[in-house]
Parts: structure tokens; sequence; C-alpha cells
């Protein structure tokens, strides 16, 4: 007599594909800090039910820091898999993901901090988890010569989340970027001036 096959694995597919759509349409709800988004509008935004949404995220808190962590797991993962040639490209290419992260989770962050203090876990925690991504990138970067040796990872994405803080479209963000990615090339030596009046040659 045949067994019947279990639906246990077709559930959890569509639990993971439920999941995925109700962070998919609340990063982007997230994302328009101007309207307050319901848990009703999210649900309709994603295409399932309220109980499919309080089954996956019990309350708004819940759900901030899902999508908190999803974008740490993005930045992370990001700098397991580099885009670049040189040391240096691979880092600027990382921070240019880093400063979207900056942007994307500004107002996720701003009203989880309504739910929970700034000692919470899932900030320090995951804060711990992108530097240590990262902190090899810079090394090798800086290795190479095309980073100057004098600056921490910290500070770098201290001055990447400030950045991010400055209100424009990318257009106005690129050239701020840029000068901020100039300023990370170690300083060109000056060769020694010779006195005035030596001879040449």
């Amino acid at each position: 007599m045949s067994q019947p096959i279990s639906r246990a694995p077709a559930r959890r597919a569509d639990a993971a594909r439920n999941r995925d759509k109700i962070l998919a349409a609340a990063r982007i709800a997230f994302a328009e800090p101007d309207i307050a988004m319901s848990m009703a509008e999210i649900s309709r935004r994603a295409g399932v039910g309220m109980a499919t949404l309080y089954r996956n995220f019990p309350g708004r808190r819940e759900l901030l820091e899902a999508l908190y962590v999803d974008e740490v797991e993005a930045i992370v993962a990001a700098a397991a898999a580099p885009d670049g040639k040189t040391p240096g490209e691979i880092l600027t290419a990382w921070l240019h993901r880093f400063l979207a992260f900056s942007t994307s989770k500004r107002h996720i962050a701003s009203e989880l901090l309504t739910h929970v203090d700034s000692s919470n876990p899932v900030f320090n925690d995951n804060r711990d988890r992108v530097l240590a991504a990262g902190r090899p990138l810079l090394v090798a970067a800086q290795q190479s010569h095309e980073v100057r040796d004098d600056l921490t990872l910290e500070q770098i994405l201290d001055m990447i989340i400030a950045i991010a803080t400055i209100h424009g479209d990318p257009g106005y963000l690129a050239p701020i970027l840029q000068t901020t990615f100039d300023g990370l090339r170690p300083p060109l030596k000056s060769k020694p001036r010779r006195p005035a009046g030596s001879a040449n040659g």
C-alpha cells in the first residue's frame, strides 16, 4: 500500500513565499516616510490575509526587526561576493551597496527605535556583523595601497551613514560620495623641492 505524500515541504515553500512577499511589500511601504503605513495596508500590498501577516510577524516591531535584519543579510552577502577587479574597487563597490543599505534602513531604524531603545541587540549585533564582513575588504585595499591606512572601517562607515542622511536625489549625492572615495586614497608624496637658486641639471 503506497504511503501518502507529505505536503509539509509544499506548505513550507508557501510559507516562505508569503514571508518574502510581506517583506518585499513592507520594504517599499516603509520607504515612503510621508505616509503612515498600517499593517492592513502592508497586508493588502503583499496580497496576503491579515492572519497570514500576523502568523509571520505578530506585531509591527517584529516586522521592522525582520526588515532590518534582512537588509543586514544583504550587505553581509555582498561582502562575500565582491564586485570589482582590484581590492580598492571591491571595497568601493561594497561601500556603494552600504550607502544604499543605509538610505533604505534609515526610516526602518527610525520607527524601530519607537519600539525598542538603541541598546537593543538588533542594532549592535548586526552592526558587528557588517563590520566583520567589511573589514577584510578594507584590509586588502589598504595592503594594496589603494586606501590610506590611518582610517578604520568604523570611521569610513560613519562617513557613509552621514552622507545617507543628506536630503537629495542620487545625482545630488553622487559627487559628495565621490569626494569621500577620493579622500580614501593615500595622499600623494610630494617630491622634495630644490632650493631657490640651485643650478639645473
